[in-house]
């Protein structure tokens, strides 16, 4: 079978590459002539490109939103930088877990960081918040984020830290009780550690910090049983 000289016409219209771009390539010509022959050559030269700009807009953020969404934020990248120094001090991290429904079907949760140690577990989860608005608390019953009630993210992270619980002491035998808590960038925080609606709130700098100054209630053996359970059964949010 012959095939097209390379850099002839019909090489170059038979890579998939050129023919995906030709429709926007035909779009834009014909958006930019009419203009011109309306408005001059400047403007329709204008309009030519900005038709070019939005059709790769458009295609980037179709074709990687689903990249997009398995790649880890800047917030969960910080949180996990701290963590790693902990491993020598017995403890082990898991990141991006699902969490199943009691149904065994997968929920819409996440558990940014399950972690593992010699005083505990700790579901975590990184938030990066806008920095002009103001933290603050009632009575540890509600978090407001400048106007903003964040009870259904402190209920959502509580939640997520039940199921986890519940499915890891199935699995080891024992009670398993897992700690939720929200690591936030961006706003300053005016306290260390806060408790609001049973889930740790701290400046997301903090998460180490959080976890080293904690008394020991678990043993190597123990932290290692329950690593390998949640291996099993809380999965990869985005498997490969």
């Amino acid at each position: 079978m012959e095939h097209p000289e390379e850099g002839t016409a019909p090489a170059l219209l038979a890579d998939p590459r050129i023919r995906r771009w030709l429709p926007t390539a035909g779009t834009a010509l014909g958006a930019g002539l009419a203009v011109w022959l309306l408005a001059g050559w400047r403007l329709g030269l204008t309009v030519a490109v900005l038709v070019v700009i939005g059709d790769v807009v458009r295609r980037s953020r179709k074709s990687s939103s689903v990249a997009a969404w398995q790649k880890s934020s800047a917030a969960e990248r910080r949180t996990e930088k701290q963590l790693k120094s902990l491993q020598r001090n017995g403890y082990v991290v898991l990141h991006a877990r699902a969490v199943p429904r009691d149904d065994d079907g997968v929920s819409d949760g996440r558990i940014d960081h399950l972690v593992i140690g010699p005083s505990g577990v700790y579901a975590i989860d990184s938030e990066k918040w806008d920095k002009r608005l103001p933290v603050r608390t009632m009575s540890h019953l509600k978090l407001f984020h400048g106007p903003f009630n964040k009870k259904d993210r402190l209920d959502e992270a509580r939640w997520e830290a039940q199921q986890a619980s519940s499915i890891l002491a199935e699995r080891v035998g024992f009670d398993v009780p897992v700690q939720p808590s929200v690591a936030i960038y961006g706003p300053s925080i005016p306290w260390k550690v806060m408790r609001v609606r049973d889930v740790d709130v701290y400046a997301g700098n903090r998460a180490r910090a959080y976890l080293r100054r904690r008394p020991k209630i678990l043993t190597e053996g123990d932290v290692e049983r329950i690593f390998e359970a949640a291996q099993q059964a809380l999965p990869p949010k985005y498997p490969d």
